[in-house]
């Protein structure tokens, strides 16, 4: 009994200090709040089987997580409050199909690029009008949803009847499918990917519209938070060094327009 007394203390000591050494490592992962839509497929929607907000940009959360030591808890949020939410600091970041501009970097930080798109032209698919750019639709009522830069796109062009804001795409697809609306403008990707998955009925996109706003899809920290910039900068160069980036989009048929 007595001779096996060292070797239990020895074992003893060392169960100790592997669990000092993972709740000092448990410590040490943060864990950040991470906004993302639930109307936004295929960057983020929400998965209705397993109730919880999936898609491209919760993949690249969860895989800078890894890269960068900690976990991403998402909060579904409207695309019109996610930066309100961040800069309120409900948010810690975002993860969404949203664009870098001027405007928004006045306001907040955005990351290294992970994706980059243009706007779409959303018409009926009975109208086979053309569409080249949107002064073909002078006079018109369009759409538009609400918190994008492509309002701001549409308002500065000062040609249509009227501008209608939505809170979703799926809204503004419905008023457009309904004759509510003339046409509409949206996340290409986004509306691509519904269109291909017949989610959105009895409308296409304008094959010959060319867009005119082509930005980096980026994650979106707090205005000065350079300590997130800096992990999330590092964790993305590293899933595009080793392919995890790459094959995110390829899950979510992207990958032709990957972001160097």
């Amino acid at each position: 009994m007595n001779s096996l007394s060292p070797l239990f203390r020895r074992l003893a000591f060392g169960f100790c200090a592997a669990l000092c050494v993972t709740a000092v490592h448990a410590e040490s992962a943060p864990s950040y709040k991470v906004g993302a839509t639930a109307s936004g497929s295929p960057f983020t929607f929400l998965d209705i089987k397993s109730n919880s907000i999936q898609g491209v940009m919760v993949d690249v959360a969860q895989a800078v997580g890894k890269a960068g030591g900690f976990t991403s808890q998402i909060e579904q949020t409207n695309f019109a409050a996610l930066i309100p939410s961040l800069t309120s600091g409900k948010l810690d970041f975002i993860a969404a199909g949203m664009l870098k501009t001027e405007e928004r970097t006045k306001v907040v930080d955005f990351s290294a690029p992970v994706y980059a798109y243009g706007e779409g032209l959303i018409v009926r698919a009975d109208d086979n009008a053309a569409y080249p750019d949107l002064t073909s639709l002078k006079g018109q009522v369009v759409g538009v949803q609400a918190g994008t830069i492509f309002y701001d796109q549409l308002n500065k062009l000062g040609i249509f009847k009227e501008i209608r804001t939505y809170d979703s795409i799926g809204e503004m697809v419905r008023d457009l499918s309904l004759g509510r609306i003339k046409a509409a403008v949206g996340d290409q990707p986004v509306v691509a990917y519904q269109i291909s998955q017949k989610l959105f009925k009895g409308v296409k996109l304008a094959p010959d519209y060319v867009p005119t706003h082509v930005g980096d899809v980026c994650l979106v920290v707090r205005k000065g938070d350079a300590q997130t910039l800096e992990r999330l900068n590092t964790a993305i160069a590293s899933i595009k060094a080793d392919g995890t980036l790459n094959s995110i989009l390829k899950k979510w048929g992207l990958e032709a327009q990957v972001t160097p």
